[in-house]
């Protein structure tokens, strides 16, 4: 196992040198000044130690070399030491399918706490009132349902989850054995029988192949026609047309991944075929003709997140400001 030791030198030249030993697929140890003696430094000043750089720099060098940052030890006054493990090859957790015996039904969403602490918030920002109704879109096994009650602790909602995958419906019922759940093809919306809803949460769905977003979008909040009726009243601005499932007040979270599994680690960034980087064109591309086409439907929206980026979308005669936090 190579040591390489390092102290001022720059960053161009450690990734040469950490790129070229994890060549062989060996784990490779790391000598470094100690980035809490640095606290309060840029990356690549000169502290106390040696050229200073926080962890988070450490862990991007190694996610962007495709390896693990192993824990770290003391390595002398001023030094550390730690380990790169390169990747473990192995297929992506949805190679196995979406359902409850493929990798997939071991990932959880909330324990990425920019996620978690984005999710929250997106969902008091929409605010839906007690005994409101939430459809869940790709629920999947239900894991991100818990968010529900993180940010509502003293609500309670009328939950309904719809997947095609019914082995994972069923994780979903044993979680949250409170809620319906109903094994349906998104492409089959809009179903009047479903009725309307006050929230409508819908994760890592709308790039999937075979959805439409604008076709989705549409069956969920209608088209700008002169006004919707409720009641036999005239609300204005868009008419439900036998295609809405959202309330007047209603609001969306959309979430688009930022983000692939490698080894079980959650690496940074949108991927395309034969690229070695991410590239976030399509991403781009995708989030803007979203967040574009629920204005024009008549939503004020947001943008957070980070693995996973979040449009939440509220009715813009509801303009909210902040969301609280976690």
């Amino acid at each position: 196992m190579p040591t390489l030791s390092f102290t001022l030198e720059p960053l161009s030249l450690i990734m040469s040198a950490v790129r070229s030993a994890l060549e062989d697929g060996e784990e490779v140890t790391l000598e470094v000044p100690d980035p809490d003696v640095g606290l309060g430094h840029y990356a690549g000043e000169i502290g106390p130690a040696g050229r200073h750089r926080p962890w988070s720099a450490w862990a991007d060098l190694a996610d962007a070399l495709g390896a693990h940052l192993l824990t770290p030890q003391q390595a002398g006054p001023g030094r550390v030491r730690f380990g790169l493990r390169p990747y473990a090859a192995g297929p992506a957790p949805d190679a196995g399918g979406y359902g409850a015996g493929g990798g997939w039904a071991r990932v959880d969403k909330l324990e990425d706490p920019v996620l978690l602490l984005t999710l929250v918030e997106a969902l008091r920002r929409i605010d839906p009132p007690s005994g409101g109704r939430v459809l869940a879109l790709g629920v999947n096994s239900g894991r991100e349902l818990d968010a529900l009650a993180l940010a509502f602790p003293e609500r309670r909602f009328e939950i309904l989850g719809v997947d095609t995958e019914a082995s994972a419906l069923a994780l979903a019922r044993g979680r949250h054995p409170g809620a319906a759940f109903l094994e349906l093809d998104v492409n089959e919306l809009p179903c009047p029988a479903l009725g309307r809803f006050d929230l409508v949460l819908a994760l890592s769905l709308l790039q999937s192949p075979g959805v439409r977003r604008d076709v989705l979008l549409a069956a969920l909040c209608g088209w700008k026609e002169g006004g919707w009726r409720e009641g036999g009243r005239d609300k204005g601005g868009w008419r439900e047309g036998g295609r809405q499932h959202l309330t007047g007040g209603g609001g969306l979270v959309l979430g688009f991944p930022n983000a692939r599994y490698r080894d079980g680690f959650l690496s940074y960034g949108a991927r395309m075929k034969n690229f070695a980087r991410p590239d976030l064109s399509l991403l781009c591309a995708d989030v803007t003709e979203t967040r574009r086409n629920l204005q024009k439907r008549g939503f004020q929206v947001f943008v957070t997140g980070k693995y996973e980026v979040l449009l939440t979308a509220v009715p813009v005669e509801r303009r909210v400001g902040r969301g609280l936090s976690l």
